[in-house]
């Protein structure tokens, strides 16, 4: 399933995309299951209705230096356990939403990352059962102040902005290995970042028994897993759109806020 959240008619609903058209489904305010989404009859061409974040995260876990390519650019030690860091809500937009550049900072960056959505309440997940406990996977974009990201590893307020963390364009509960998956970012249609997840330091199974040995992990929360090599800057009127096989494109332009 592909699953979708989008506006008509100023009314919000989950849907399920196949092929170019969305077919509404019933909300759940509960576990998100794949299983026990019901369709609702209502059939829209994709054109006819806004897409939105694909989820409402109560908060967003992110993984710092997940690829040892990316911990080289910056010039970090490799890490020996994960480095996590939160977003608040107030960071999510969707596909085709404005990132909104601040007037605090001089340089923002791109971070294209697998985002990994959790489906059911999760506290003291071991590895060996984490995926259990995830609905899906969606496109992620770290959006980062880097002139105001420190090195001593407090980088809450850098990567917290509002608009700072693009996710979309759908949640794909198909997929059954992360670690399998390729990573790419394009800048103005360039190819700027691409990696496989298999890269990754730490799979999403560990991620997700480290942050919930720490707090519960809610249906909807998502973790960031980690960016590629290739990290750069952005500026008003760019566009960046961050490329998952299997799951999408999410793409979303800068702008300087009015």
């Amino acid at each position: 399933m592909k699953l979708v959240r989008f506006i008509k008619d100023n009314t919000v609903s989950y849907g399920e995309l196949i092929d170019d058209y969305i077919f509404a489904l019933n909300d759940l305010d509960t576990d998100l299951d794949a299983d026990r989404f019901i369709k609702t009859g209502e059939k829209y061409a994709a054109p006819e209705v806004k897409l939105l974040a694909p989820c409402l995260p109560s908060k967003i876990i992110c993984l710092g230096l997940n690829y040892r390519s990316h911990a080289e650019e910056m010039n970090f030690e490799l890490p020996k356990k994960p480095i996590i860091f939160m977003k608040p809500s107030t960071s999510v937009i969707g596909t085709g939403a404005e990132i909104f550049y601040p007037e605090q900072s001089k340089r923002v960056d791109y971070e294209s990352e697998l985002g990994v959505v959790i489906g059911r309440k999760a506290y003291r997940v071991p590895k060996e059962d984490a995926l259990k406990y995830v609905f899906g996977y969606t496109c992620a974009n770290d959006v980062t102040a880097r002139d105001k990201q420190p090195k001593d590893g407090q980088w809450t307020y850098a990567k917290s902005f509002d608009t700072f963390c693009p996710l979309g364009p759908v949640i794909e509960t198909a997929i059954e290995n992360p670690e399998g998956l390729v990573v790419q970012g394009y800048l103005n249609n360039k190819k700027v970042q691409e990696a496989p997840t298999s890269d990754h330091f730490f799979t999403a199974a560990e991620i997700i028994e480290f942050v919930s040995g720490c707090m519960t992990l809610l249906p909807g929360d998502v973790i960031l897993t980690g960016t590629p090599s290739g990290i750069g800057s952005l500026n008003p009127g760019d566009q960046f759109e961050v490329k998952i096989e299997g799951i999408g494109s999410l793409k979303n332009r800068i702008v300087k806020r009015v």
